[in-house]
């Protein structure tokens, strides 16, 4: 795979999108001035516990609350004097924000703190090694676990990320060293802090991108933005020295960077309902609050039973196909149900799954075929990263 990683800003919005060629695969947009808490750590001040619904309100901004469930506070941190662990109004403690708000929920907070790198991601209050499960190797896993033992203490642990297999160990080690220093220096600042400040910012979205990108899948990174490019520069040259190279600066005063690769078009290809196919069958994509619907359809009469059913079969694998990619492209997440076009043969249907399964596999957010029932309707679950496409274009 040979990615690129466009970045450009357009008036007060920055677009992040990899591409395959000049094929749209992943994209992502975010405010030229960023608002958002997500990942952010501060210093919040318990202001309501609601036993009934087992949560914490806590207030991390001047009113501003977030939701902080009392079933995972484990091993918070405490800014205030405390004889014990219970949480009471009042108390000062470290939250991060995990989940940005939804409409009118608010934003979901933790006491687990993680500090995220391209290869780990050390996380307070939880003392284990854990190994991505795209990681299948079992020697390679192995060296990993064994690697990092050393760096686990009763205060944190480590996620090795998918991003870390083959990576060498000096390389590894120096991130772990990096993000145990940045964790001591947050904490340490954290405690002559008051409350409602921001003790820790992640970084900005186009960024994160760069940092959360497979590093053999991206080839280049493209900006015509020159402050971003600066930007880049620096974090590369911080971080993530050995992708410098791989960091492009366009220049043409005729042809923008966004009209070079149809930026805006695809965009709006994104966003519309129906997607279609090449065979001249369609899909319907409709997300709802509770999880996103995709209807396949066919466009054409089909005569004879024998041939009625083939077709089927390569059509709904067609569909399949473009599903997966959509779901990506999107930002799809929670409850994905799949309406394939009926098909009466059982081997046509595992072939169907198979072949379904194989598509999801490509993403590199967890995404999982959970199930074909009884109804025919296939199950996907597909885990939150960031806001689905049509949400982050809203916001605008």
């Amino acid at each position: 795979m040979k990615h690129k990683l466009i970045i450009t800003k357009e008036g007060n919005r920055i677009i992040s999108s990899v591409f395959d060629e000049k094929e749209m695969l992943q994209v992502n947009i975010f405010g030229a001035i960023e608002e958002n808490p997500l990942g952010n750590i501060y210093v919040g001040k318990v202001k309501n516990i609601v036993n009934n619904i087992a949560a914490a309100f806590v207030e991390y901004e001047k009113d501003k609350m977030c939701y902080l469930s009392l079933e995972e506070v484990k091993n918070p941190i405490f800014l205030n004097p405390k004889k014990n662990d219970k949480l009471v109004v009042g108390d000062d403690i470290l939250v991060q924000i995990a989940k940005a708000d939804v409409k009118t929920k608010a934003p979901v907070a933790t006491v687990a703190l993680n500090f995220t790198g391209k290869y780990l991601v050390l996380t307070h209050g939880n003392n284990l090694i854990g190994i991505s499960g795209k990681i299948r190797e079992e020697e390679e896993r192995k060296r990993l676990r064994a690697l990092m033992e050393v760096y686990k203490n009763s205060e944190y642990g480590f996620i090795v990320r998918t991003n870390a297999a083959s990576i060498e160990d000096n390389v590894l080690k120096e991130e772990a060293e990096a993000l145990i220093g940045v964790y001591k220096d947050t904490l340490s600042h954290a405690m002559y802090k008051t409350p409602f400040t921001c003790v820790f910012k992640t970084l900005p979205g186009y960024l994160c991108d760069i940092r959360d990108s497979l590093s053999e899948a991206i080839t280049e990174i493209i900006t015509d933005n020159k402050d971003l490019y600066d930007e880049i520069a620096s974090y590369l040259g911080s971080y993530q020295k050995e992708d410098l190279v791989k960091l492009k600066f366009y220049e043409d005063n005729l042809l923008t960077l966004s009209n070079l690769y149809g930026v805006n078009l695809k965009l709006e290809n994104a966003l519309k309902k129906k997607v279609w196919l090449k065979s001249g069958g369609n899909l319907v994509i409709e997300p709802t609050e509770a999880l996103t619907v995709v209807d396949v359809n066919t466009g054409k009469a089909i005569y004879g039973k024998r041939k009625v059913q083939d077709t089927f079969l390569k059509l709904n694998l067609e569909a399949a196909e473009e599903i997966a990619k959509q779901i990506r492209l999107r930002n799809l997440s929670g409850i994905i149900v799949v309406d394939f076009i009926d098909m009466e043969e059982k081997g046509a249907k595992e072939e169907l799954m198979r072949f379904f399964e194989e598509q999801l596999r490509k993403d590199p957010v967890k995404t999982v075929l959970v199930d074909m029932t009884a109804l025919n309707l296939v199950e996907v679950t597909r885990k939150k990263v960031r806001k689905p496409l049509y949400e982050q274009i809203s916001e605008e």
